[in-house]
């Protein structure tokens, strides 16, 4: 697998940004907790599309937080959030 210079340059750039400077393991570790996070996100964005998908498509609150591992006034902030 090859990667473009640019991509290589933002992904040291993200890493840059994450050990703040910190050497050694706990530059390191910070730099997985940052990535981790990204990745977190991500996954949890994902999630909740699936969740209004799911919801649209018939499935209960109670259905969804059951499986999502969600209680459900999580699950009914998610599919509807609350006004502001």
């Amino acid at each position: 697998m090859s990667y473009s210079e640019a991509e290589v340059l933002a992904v040291v750039g993200r890493m840059d940004k994450y050990r703040s400077g910190q050497d050694g393991e706990v530059g390191a570790a910070l730099v997985v907790v940052g990535l981790s996070s990204e990745r977190v996100d991500k996954e949890v964005a994902l999630r909740d599309d699936m969740i209004r998908v799911a919801h649209r498509a018939g499935a209960s609150l109670h259905q969804i937080a059951e499986v999502a591992g969600l209680n459900r006034i999580t699950v009914s902030n998610i599919v509807e959030p609350p006004k502001q």
